[in-house]
This record gives structure tokens, C-alpha cells and sequence, in this order.
């Protein structure tokens, strides 16, 4: 095998239509595009979401619901949950960095600890919200609680 007989794998290659380069070409003339009208001009395109004059159907669908710009979305984590997580992860300390370090959490998310279950360790709590529930237990247990924006 030598560079002057190499080939591309046979079917591999098309060759270009060529459009508009002569009458001898085979697609002079209106380059295949027809006679007149707007399809066959240059500057023709079709607006994002035209239906042919059908009504679009982000017109025919009727509007619904209401989307809170302001809405806060939490992680959120059930005591018996972090019972067994302490005891998987070795965790002393339940903070958004022992979360994101063990890869319960990503690095933007916010925590919220909820009162399902129960908890019997002495934890340490640097979270972003928990219900009062959740806080009266963790204090009952000998637990502390921090809240962190």
C-alpha cells in the first residue's frame, strides 16, 4: 500500500450536486427550485412555528398553572434518613460540605431536614431549613442545630 493507491471505501463518498452552474450541469436555470414565487428566491425562509396560516398550537393551547419565580427548592432529608446516612458516611457533623463531599448533595443545592422517622445519635446539624418538628427531636436526642443562608 502506497499514498498514490489509496482510496476511500467504495459508496463512502457522493458526489455534490452542483446547482445552478450552466444548463449542461443538468440544474441550471431555476437550480430545481421551480418557476417564481417566493420558494424560489434567495431570500426565502419560513418564520419558527408557521403552520401554513393553520393557528399555531402555541395558540390553539389554552394558557394553564402559574410558574413562582420566587420558589426555593430544597434537598430534602427525613430524620431516619440522616440516622442511616451518619452511620454509612461516619458523619459527626450533618453540613452541606460532609453532604457534598460524600456526594449526597451538588454543590448548589439547599438542605432541608424533616421530622420522618426518628433519631437516636447526638448529631450536629448546618443546614439551610428544617421543620420545628424535625428541630425539637434532634434537640430532644442531644443534638445541635444551625441554620445556614
Amino acid at each position: 500500500m502506497k499514498l498514490h493507491n489509496l482510496k476511500p471505501a467504495e459508496g463512502s463518498t457522493h458526489k455534490e450536486k452542483r446547482l445552478g452552474r450552466g444548463e449542461a450541469s443538468g440544474k441550471g436555470g431555476t437550480s430545481t427550485k421551480g418557476n417564481k414565487g417566493a420558494q424560489s428566491h434567495a431570500s426565502h425562509k419560513i418564520k419558527v412555528g408557521h403552520e401554513g396560516g393553520q393557528m399555531p398550537i402555541q395558540r390553539r393551547v389554552p394558557k394553564r398553572g402559574f410558574k413562582n419565580p420566587d420558589r426555593v427548592e430544597y434537598r430534602v432529608f427525613n430524620l431516619g434518613q440522616v440516622e442511616q446516612l451518619a452511620e454509612k458516611y461516619a458523619i459527626s457533623e450533618f453540613s452541606l460540605e460532609n453532604l457534598y463531599v460524600n456526594g449526597l448533595i451538588s454543590r448548589t443545592d439547599k438542605v432541608k431536614i424533616l421530622a420522618n422517622g426518628e433519631i437516636k445519635s447526638k448529631l450536629s446539624f448546618k443546614v439551610n431549613a428544617l421543620s420545628e418538628k424535625a428541630k425539637a427531636a434532634i434537640e430532644a436526642a442531644g443534638g445541635s442545630v444551625e441554620i445556614v443562608k
